[in-house]
């Protein structure tokens, strides 16, 4: 099956000609728009990435691979701009080649223009949580793995501080520290765990310390070599092994020191109910959760937004005007969805305000704007 059988399969336009014109220029300019944004970023990031390989004295190839382990994760986030600059770039072509005076001559409405560019974008999406996500996200983690390698390596690298891990349930809580750590493994050297009962009323009583020369987290369990257990008012106990129950495993213990952006979207519920169980922040995840599951919606309403500031007829002047103005709007709603986020991430308002009302309000500024367009 070629490409062009599987886009008339999908294209919910396939009988109606119109629809599929519009809905051909937009993917081809929505195409070009990512592409232009795709290399703007991996620009900057070889600028930035280029120093790190200085420093490190990494080969061009080495640095290339960082690139593309690093980039796909900025360029889901400024994919909205691709859909609005996309969207405003194939109605203008539509309206210079006097296309959308033939089509409102015929009758058509407002909404039938914006609808293939709509429900295109919602459609790429739902693509992109789904799919892009997770594999922009494990890129990013290979990422930060690299790089912590990397400054780990340096002769001049500063001292972690060791690592802190928290885990338990609602009944008893479990302290971990260690000198150092493998995330990829799941391996900690010279650690110390410190395990506290709760009362009824949520107070910690400590019960147990115990010093490890080793500990690898595996499912389950901790399994530590060396290891000497001190109890309050008994003598110590020591041990060659022994293993310790855990509800965690490797990559949710050590996630706190990776970026947000590294943790896919199908991971993101089991993440956030391991830390709700083990007493951990979950604020930071559940306002990427609710950013992600907006962003279909967040596509669709960049796109309107692109194709209202379009839809004046070019002899009428004034296009240039509200495609500036179109383009203001959408960086306006960039920084209010920045704003959003901080504030969610402070815990002033709540996670799901947060994520879900800059899509909200973008869209219902297109259908308003729309709607002024259509009807005046």
């Amino acid at each position: 099956m070629t490409w062009l059988n599987a886009f008339s399969y999908l294209n919910p336009w396939r009988h109606s000609r119109i629809e599929t014109y519009i809905l051909q220029a937009c993917i081809a300019m929505f195409a070009s728009a990512l592409a232009v944004v795709s290399s703007l970023i991996l620009l900057m990031d070889y600028i930035g990435v280029s120093k790190l390989g200085a420093e490190a004295d990494l080969s061009g190839v080495d640095v290339l691979l960082l690139i593309l382990q690093k980039s796909p994760s900025l360029i889901l986030v400024l994919l909205p701009f691709a859909f609005l600059f996309g969207s405003i770039f194939a109605f203008i072509g539509l309206n210079r080649r006097s296309e959308l005076i033939a089509m409102r001559a015929a009758g058509m409405s407002a909404w039938r223009f914006v609808t293939p560019a709509a429900v295109t974008a919602f459609a790429f999406g739902v693509l992109t949580i789904t799919a892009l996500n997770p594999i922009a996200s494990r890129l990013q983690e290979n990422y930060d793995r690299r790089v912590l390698a990397i400054q780990k390596a340096a002769p001049d690298a500063p001292d972690a501080g060791g690592v802190y891990i928290r885990q338990g349930g609602s009944r008893k809580q479990t302290i971990v520290r260690a000198d150092a750590g493998s995330p990829a493994e799941g391996r900690l050297q010279k650690a110390t765990f410190w395990t506290y009962e709760l009362d009824a009323r949520g107070v910690p009583a400590f019960t147990s310390r115990v010093d490890a020369d080793s500990a690898v987290l595996t499912p389950g369990f901790w399994q530590l070599r060396n290891a000497r257990e001190t109890k309050p008012g008994e003598q110590p106990l020591y041990y060659e092994r022994l293993s310790i129950p855990s509800n965690l495993d490797a990559q949710a213990a050590f996630r706190r020191r990776a970026s947000t952006q590294s943790v896919p979207f199908w991971e993101l519920p089991v993440l956030i109910q391991r830390n709700a169980t083990a007493g951990l922040p979950t604020t930071v995840y559940r306002l990427k959760l609710h950013q992600l599951l907006s962003t279909p919606l967040m596509f669709a309403a960049m796109a309107m937004l692109g194709a209202v500031f379009s839809l004046r007829l070019m002899r009428l002047g004034g296009l240039t005007a509200l495609v500036v103005s179109g383009v203001s709007l959408g960086f306006m709603i960039f920084f209010v969805n920045q704003l959003f986020s901080s504030l969610g991430m402070a815990d002033l308002i709540p996670v799901e305000l947060a994520g879900w009302s800059p899509a909200v309000l973008a869209m219902l500024g297109a259908m308003t704007l729309l709607v002024y367009t259509e009807d005046g």
